[in-house]
């Protein structure tokens, strides 16, 4: 009798576990981070190139399908830590720049002497955050665990949890689905420190750009007023060589 049982309970821990790697990472804890911590990895490098590169993008926030803004940004960025955020629209707002180092963000005005210090979760236009352009290191920022597996569209993915390393990131706590096979990433849902849903995030347009297939689109939605929605379009994204220095406030007036 006893030998069936354990027959038994092997045969359905067997089953489990051929179901979904996600059963695997539920048993084993210490390998169930390793595998989000991987998961979490492969989406960042699918979003962005890891080395130098240069893109633009453009923001346009609509309420209830009528356009209320309209802003483009050059972005120069370098191993996620380092990135220059240049306003090339409306010219009203061109020579503002934003500098990141680590996760010290500084805002440049040409009027202004002294730069200005921002916070990565201050909303700079639309449903779109500071962070959201100038850091996209969500490995760096956040502890990932994995909740779930889904079924979305007829595709397996990962349901991962992120919580933020410290308050000084974009988010404090993100729901993402990560595709399985490939680890494209689908959706993010973003929280603010007392667990209130701010905003959703689809990923969109996946296209060659940079070397390989990356989302050109990010859709946010708000989450309370669902009217309100901001598009962010990625586009002439290529490598760049970009020496360190570029990335200090001392250097700032020398860019074009």
């Amino acid at each position: 009798m006893l030998s069936n049982r354990r027959r038994l309970l092997r045969l359905s821990l067997a089953a489990l576990c051929g179901a979904d790697r996600l059963v695997r990472a539920q048993v084993a804890p210490d390998q169930g981070d390793a595998l989000a911590q991987t998961v979490l990895q492969r989406a960042d490098e699918v979003r962005f190139p890891a080395a130098g590169f240069e893109l633009t993008v453009s923001v346009s926030t609509t309420e209830s399908g009528k356009q209320i803004d309209s802003r483009t940004y050059r972005v120069l960025s370098k191993g996620n830590e380092n990135t220059l955020v240049m306003v090339t629209h409306p010219a009203s707002d061109r020579g503002q720049i934003m500098l990141m180092k680590g996760r010290e963000l500084w805002l440049f005005l040409p009027a202004v002497t002294q730069p200005v210090r921002l916070s990565l979760a201050q909303r700079l236009t639309g449903q779109v955050a500071n962070g959201d352009i100038a850091r996209a290191n969500f490995a760096g920022d956040y502890l990932p665990r994995i909740l779930a597996a889904e079924q979305v569209g007829g595709e397996a993915m990962y349901v991962l949890e992120l919580t933020a390393a410290d308050r000084g990131v974009t988010y404090q706590r993100v729901r993402y689905w990560v595709r399985q096979r490939d680890a494209w990433p689908h959706k993010a849902e973003f929280y603010s420190l007392s667990n209130r849903l701010l905003k959703t995030c689809l990923y969109q347009n996946f296209r060659q750009v940079g070397g390989r297939i990356r989302p050109t689109r990010l859709v946010m939605t708000d989450a309370l007023r669902k009217e309100e929605v901001s598009v962010m379009d990625y586009s002439d994204i290529q490598p760049r060589n970009l020496p360190d220095k570029i990335f200090t406030k001392e250097y700032l007036k020398k860019l074009d």
